[in-house]
């Protein structure tokens, strides 16, 4: 897969030109699925937040508002129940996954109990576009300090990159840069600590921070 791991989504220039590099076409004639799946497993989600994602209303003009060709909508939780011989061909279809932020522990159980995780590897082309927890969870740890669900076991998570991600930086008063280092500090390896104009971009095993805004990379 093709990832671009942001914390707020496609908010400037420069993300959204590593985005249509990664597609190979324009955002308007791409087809992409929504995974709202993160949001249930976060005290702070739930209907209403759900209903703003996957209608594209204004506050998701940097994600699911971008114009795509087409947008349908992924839910984890009810793959285990129809089977993959029906849902899998839609996931091969899509152009991009457009993973939403939550809780990245339940979003990682999810993946896992689904078999969307199993499938990742042979979606060679496919875009993975993820906002905050839907950036996490392919990393290795996301710290305690982000583990909002309570069954989580612990915080790891799917591990297919080789860094964690600590989102949102200076955008919450308990995510200033004092927060993430001492969240960083916790891990035992390399992090990067990012701002709502900050991607992370990797392609073929090579990692590209792109920003327009503020971030750093910790190496643990």
């Amino acid at each position: 897969m093709k990832l671009l791991l942001t914390s707020g989504g496609v908010t400037n220039r420069s993300i959204r030109a590593a985005l249509v590099e990664m597609l190979g076409k324009p955002v308007e004639e791409s087809r992409a699925l929504i995974i709202p799946t993160a949001q249930w497993g976060h005290p702070m989600c739930g209907p209403s937040s759900v209903h703003g994602l996957v209608a594209a209303l204004p506050s998701w003009q940097t994600f699911t508002g971008l114009g795509w060709a087409s947008l349908g909508v992924l839910e984890l939780t009810a793959l285990p129940t129809v089977g993959a011989e029906r849902w899998a061909p839609w996931v091969r279809e899509a152009d991009v996954l457009l993973v939403d932020g939550g809780d990245a522990t339940y979003l990682c159980h999810w993946m896992r109990e689904s078999g969307l995780a199993d499938l990742l590897p042979s979606l060679t082309d496919t875009v993975w576009v993820g906002v905050s927890a839907g950036s996490m969870v392919l990393t290795p740890r996301i710290g305690d300090y982000f583990v909002e669900w309570p069954s989580a076991p612990d915080d790891r998570t799917l591990g297919l990159v080789d860094f964690s991600i600590f989102p949102h930086l200076d955008l919450f008063p308990t995510n200033t840069m004092a927060h993430a280092e001492r969240w960083a500090a916790d891990l035992g390896g390399p992090a990067y600590a990012i701002d709502e104009q900050t991607a992370i971009a990797v392609v073929d095993g090579v990692t590209e921070v792109v920003s327009e805004g503020t971030w750093t990379r910790f190496d643990g």
